[in-house]
């Protein structure tokens, strides 16, 4: 059996440690979490006859912002907010605390908090209606097996909508670190087709995919590694260097991506990302039989919208 490639506990620190400066820090994620939200409003178009969600999970919820978004959208759904870092959900709970009341009766739900890992999800089979997720899914080595188990939990034609990086994500900086040693610094990400492939060997139907592109900029790269770690996404590899980086490493680093500015005369930072909407089977479909793949789809027949 390989190797796994991230170090759960490091992320698990990593996150616990960002709570506090992450919803600040990370204006990106809010970004692309507001682009998935919007993907929710196909759930209202009459044609579809489906009822309000009773159950809602947000899967790496961190401090919980399109949790309590969905709240609101469905104020009688039990929406549980997921995350594998306890001081997250701490935030979830004071920012729960801290809505307008005056819009809202004292007996309304608020979105219920759950420390737990996605990879063992503690949630009965069918127990879900929507599985949102932004921004997880890079933390996890088998997609296969996490996506396995979304379809677990959700309903027969529930609505998985995720997010993840693509491999363009900081690539100036994989490529900066590159100049100081040979360990690395930037996490591997999947392509948009081995993530649609995946969508498709776990039993997903009718998988739609997007590919964003934006771009950061930094006046240097220690404020990039500031930034990055405020937002908890340090370097949770296994195989990273055991001890810091060390001056000379990090300025040889700095002079490479200094060659990298802009006309503006700040330092670009990429982040590629891939968002994908798919419904869970009927109940009883599997995924596999006598060997061969029941839901086999070309990756071709698969939309990808590109802005």
């Amino acid at each position: 059996m390989n190797a796994p490639l991230f170090d759960s506990r490091q992320v698990r620190r990593a996150f616990s440690r960002s709570a506090a400066s992450y919803a600040a820090a990370a204006q990106l994620q809010h970004q692309v979490e507001a682009r998935l939200l919007e993907s929710l409003d196909y759930l209202d178009d009459p044609a579809l006859k489906r009822e309000p969600p009773q159950r809602v999970l947000d899967l790496g919820c961190g401090t919980g912002s399109a949790a309590m978004t969905m709240q609101k959208r469905w104020p009688k759904a039990q929406v549980l907010a997921l995350d594998i870092a306890l001081p997250m959900l701490q935030q979830v709970r004071s920012g729960s605390s801290r809505w307008d009341t005056s819009r809202w009766n004292l007996f309304a739900r608020t979105p219920q908090a759950l420390c737990a890992d996605a990879r063992a999800l503690p949630l009965a089979d069918g127990s879900v209606d929507v599985l949102f997720s932004n921004l997880c899914l890079q933390w996890v080595d088998d997609l296969d097996a996490v996506l396995a188990g979304f379809r677990r939990v959700l309903k027969p034609q529930g609505l998985l909508l995720v997010s993840t990086f693509g491999p363009e994500t900081l690539w100036e900086l994989r490529d900066a670190f590159a100049h100081a040693d040979d360990r690395p610094h930037v996490s591997p990400f999947g392509d948009i087709a081995g993530f649609g492939d995946a969508l498709v060997r776990t039993g997903f139907h009718q998988p739609v995919i997007d590919r964003e592109v934006d771009t950061t900029h930094y006046q240097d790269l220690p404020s990039l590694m500031r930034e990055l770690r405020a937002i908890g996404a340090t370097n949770a590899l296994h195989s990273r260097r055991p001890t810091l980086t060390g001056r000379r490493r990090f300025t040889a680093a700095a002079q490479a991506y200094d060659g990298m500015r802009g006309e503006d005369g700040l330092l670009p930072a990429t982040w590629e990302t891939i968002s994908a909407m798919a419904w869970a089977p009927e109940a009883g479909t599997p995924i596999r039989e006598d060997g061969i793949d029941v839901a086999s789809v070309p990756l071709s027949r698969i939309p990808i919208r590109r802005r």
